[in-house]
């Protein structure tokens, strides 16, 4: 799941505080302006800094406040024909206590935003991004039957735990939540609270998201920290964290001007619909499955220690052919990483091509993502 802050219709509004502000700012974050919010980019502290934080979730487990994600709540008659009409997903194969990535589109089959969709027994879940949560609910409310209700849950907090030593941490917390796997979610009590917690998340690390109410989100975090494996990390490591695991950010990497064929995302499509469509954006969609598209989003490795950032071009020989669209270190093969546009003709894998970096051209290869193996458990 994904965020982007750049969206220009934020910039004159306020920005709103999370439900743990007090709690960050009391750990030493420091806040920034993010998606509408003030948000920890990285703490003081045992695990201080980014690149600390960066390392401490890769090896252990992070508390990261995603609270400023738009969580969501559909029912009412018809809803998964409804849905369908709007998502590209394919709901027969959704079952209770499954989630699924899926994709919001326009008309035009551009990416109006991604988010992920869970099957409760009574309802359907959505977490959408949070720069684009207001436009995402005005879209949907447009889009869906009147008999539908959308509930946005603005009183809930969402908590993501990440690393390879969370399920240790939460499992002393929350019996049972081990038996979930990946793409999974479960309905819990911690801490007295009645939470749902899925097995997911925007690290390539296990772990898990954690819904709760506002008022509980505090006393959860507490408890989370207090046990030895976690610490708070903040929006700085996920970057970076992402970036390694080469998940897509909507606004950089994703936006309406690019389809989810160019961008790799065929999986957020789900078979049968990439056949009988019905859904905004189809018939450009099924054309550029069955055709391919002028370019194609690749990973690339940078020789050197320069990082190519958001905007740099990317050249073969004289010619352009391409941008980045997020670049940055990788803390974990202590190198430089990138993901960028490029034409398809010089989108194969092993490609040299050059990335210009303050006015120097930096070699970089093609590579496959993601760039650090993903961890997710998926069962024994």
């Amino acid at each position: 799941m994904t965020d982007h802050d750049n969206d220009e219709t934020l910039e004159d509004l306020p920005l709103d505080a999370l439900p743990l502000d007090a709690w960050h700012r009391a750990r030493g974050a420091r806040m920034v302006p993010f998606a509408g919010y003030e948000m920890p980019i990285q703490y003081t502290g045992p695990s201080g800094g980014i690149v600390a934080e960066h390392n401490w979730t890769r090896e252990s487990a992070g508390l990261f406040d995603v609270s400023h994600m738009g969580q969501l709540l559909l029912d009412g008659p018809g809803l998964d024909a409804a849905v369908e009409a709007v998502l590209p997903i394919d709901l027969s194969t959704l079952k209770v206590g499954q989630q699924r990535y899926s994709l919001l589109l326009d008309e035009d089959g551009g990416v109006l935003d991604d988010l992920m969709v869970s099957r409760w027994p009574d309802a359907l879940y959505l977490v959408v991004n949070g720069a684009t949560k207001w436009d995402d609910i005005g879209t949907l409310r447009e889009a869906l039957p009147d008999d539908i209700t959308l509930n946005h849950m603005d009183d809930y907090a969402l908590l993501a735990l990440q690393g390879p030593k969370a399920v240790d941490a939460l499992a002393r917390l929350v019996p049972g939540v081990e038996d979930l796997t990946f793409m999974k979610f479960g309905r819990f009590t911690l801490a007295g609270h009645d939470v749902t917690i899925a097995r997911a998340g925007y690290t390539g690390e296990d772990g898990f998201e954690i819904s709760a109410s506002a008022d509980a989100a505090a006393e959860i975090a507490d408890l989370l920290c207090a046990e030895p494996e976690v610490q708070p990390i903040g929006l700085g490591a996920r970057d970076s964290l992402r970036l390694e695991a080469g998940l897509p950010l909507y606004g950089h990497d994703m936006t309406p001007e690019i389809s989810p064929i160019e961008a790799g995302l065929i999986f957020g499509i789900n078979k049968r619909r990439r056949t009988q469509g019905g859904f905004p954006g189809a018939d450009r969609i099924i054309r550029e499955i069955a055709e391919g598209t002028p370019r194609k989003w690749v990973g690339l490795k940078l020789e050197g220690r320069l990082p190519a950032r958001e905007g740099a071009e990317v050249f073969v020989g004289d010619d352009r052919i391409g941008t980045v669209t997020s670049g940055g270190f990788s803390p974990t093969l202590g190198a430089p990483i990138a993901m960028a546009y490029v034409a398809a003709a010089h989108a194969a894998l092993g490609t040299a091509l050059e990335v210009e970096v303050r006015g120097k051209r930096l070699v970089a290869t093609v590579t496959p993502t993601p760039f650090v193996p993903h961890r997710y458990y998926r069962g024994k």
